[in-house]
């Protein structure tokens, strides 16, 4: 009897686990000339972070000349693109200007047929021009940072009556100091925290600290935990930030040095070590703006919140949009319920969820102005 009610628990257990996985084909039907007969394609998106070369989706030839790749995923949104193996070589439109993330929404075993119209770099590159706006400066291009080793480009923004006034004004730090500012560095556009910024009134104004990322060092630079991707060096990264880069900062610059007027800020990954960042040093981080934070790759974080926990004037502004991944919005909320349990006011850490927005600059642009104003108002 106990025999039979094991077989059938075991039964039911793998009818679950296949019925929580659905069958998903893709196939790449016509696309645009490949340069020779040889040519891999892979998918890449935010069901394997967006790794462009990634074997394990790897598309391959069916016997009608057709590219295709079955998997299993779970039900939810998905972004993906189409790659030659590299970014370089990511699909585009006709004339080779990027084009959207291609979105799906899997509830059920589908096919997905897709047309590509261009490649990108079968075209010419198209110039980019710099965009960043005269209150913008370089610090250094290689700052030291000695607890990694190495060097990095580190942005300031002035507020525009900085050079005749004798004010102090509150300091924003943010990661990913390539994609702040100026078009001419961004990977995927500028979030335009100078244009944002030079529209605001005296009153309202804030010097703004960019850090470059590490480039293929990113991940680990901005994740305190080790994962697949390496060791994990965010503590190494957040404690210059503290110890080396703030000092400099107010040292050099007219700041109020406080953690009141001291904000931690950054998307993603940055996110992640924003979110971190505050944790650890809440002495020195009063503020902090987590953007699509990237909690899924460190869970660890949680358990890292509920032992330290926050002051209760501690402030956290939460944002995403509703179509990133689709762990994104319950995992945003896990870490606000944790902080408000922990006796975080509400209004200390609001939740926002933007309608129809993806994972990008695009969105943080559009975030940027309500957190600021959230901020502002707290001083």
């Amino acid at each position: 009897m106990r025999k039979g009610i094991l077989i059938c628990l075991c039964l039911l257990l793998s009818q679950t686990i296949v019925f929580g996985q659905i069958k998903v084909t893709f196939i790449v039907d016509k696309a645009a000339a490949l340069k020779t007969s040889n040519q891999n394609l892979f998918l890449a998106g935010d069901f394997n972070n967006w790794n462009a070369a990634d074997t394990a989706w790897k598309m391959h030839l069916d016997g009608a000349g057709r590219y295709q790749l079955t998997k299993t995923l779970q039900k939810g949104n998905y972004s993906f693109k189409v790659t030659k193996g590299s970014w370089d070589g990511v699909e585009s439109d006709a004339s080779g200007r990027d084009i959207s993330n291609r979105d799906i929404n899997i509830s059920h075993d589908t096919v997905i047929v897709m047309n590509v119209k261009g490649w990108k770099n079968d075209h010419p590159v198209e110039q980019k021009k710099h965009t960043a706006s005269a209150n913008v400066h370089i610090i250094n291009e290689k700052f030291d940072i000695p607890q990694l080793g190495r060097q990095r480009r580190i942005w300031i923004y002035l507020p525009a009556d900085y050079a005749t006034s004798h004010k102090k004004y509150p300091v924003i730090y943010m990661h990913d100091g390539q994609n702040l500012f100026d078009d001419y560095t961004s990977g995927y556009g500028e979030w335009g925290i100078d244009e944002i910024l030079d529209k605001l009134p005296g009153n309202e104004e804030s010097i703004v600290v960019g850090i470059d990322h590490g480039g293929e060092n990113r991940i680990t630079e901005y994740d305190p935990y080790d994962s697949k991707y390496g060791k994990g060096r965010g503590d190494d990264y957040v404690d210059f930030l503290v110890n080396n880069l703030k000092p400099y900062i107010d040292k050099n610059y007219r700041t109020k040095k406080d953690a009141k007027h001291t904000t931690i800020a950054g998307s993603s990954m940055g996110g992640l070590i924003s979110m971190y960042a505050i944790l650890k040093y809440p002495d020195v981080f009063g503020n902090a703006g987590v953007f699509s934070p990237a909690f899924w790759i460190a869970p660890d974080i949680y358990q890292f919140a509920e032992q330290k926990g926050l002051p209760a004037k501690s402030r956290v502004y939460l944002v995403c949009g509703d179509i990133e991944d689709k762990t994104m919005v319950p995992d945003m909320r896990k870490m606000a319920d944790i902080m408000q349990a922990k006796g975080i006011n509400e209004n200390n850490i609001p939740t926002v969820i933007m309608q129809g927005e993806k994972h990008n600059e695009k969105q943080w642009n559009k975030d940027f102005p309500a957190f600021y104003n959230w901020l502002v108002r707290g001083y």
